[in-house]
């Protein structure tokens, strides 16, 4: 899912930066920040990386 996906299904489509900074602060390994993908299709790592598990 890009971070405009996971902004529209919380509810707000135009909230993909929040999204993204709320990826940028996860230190929840439970939480799958690295799932998360650009709008141009490309793997962005933030606080631990872009690699898929």
């Amino acid at each position: 899912m890009t971070y405009k996906e996971v902004a529209s299904k919380a509810g707000n489509p135009n909230a993909a930066r929040a999204v993204g900074a709320v990826m940028r602060s996860n230190y929840d390994p439970s939480i799958p920040c690295h799932r998360v993908v650009a709008s141009d299709g490309k793997m962005r790592g933030y606080n631990r990386g872009a690699r898929i598990r």
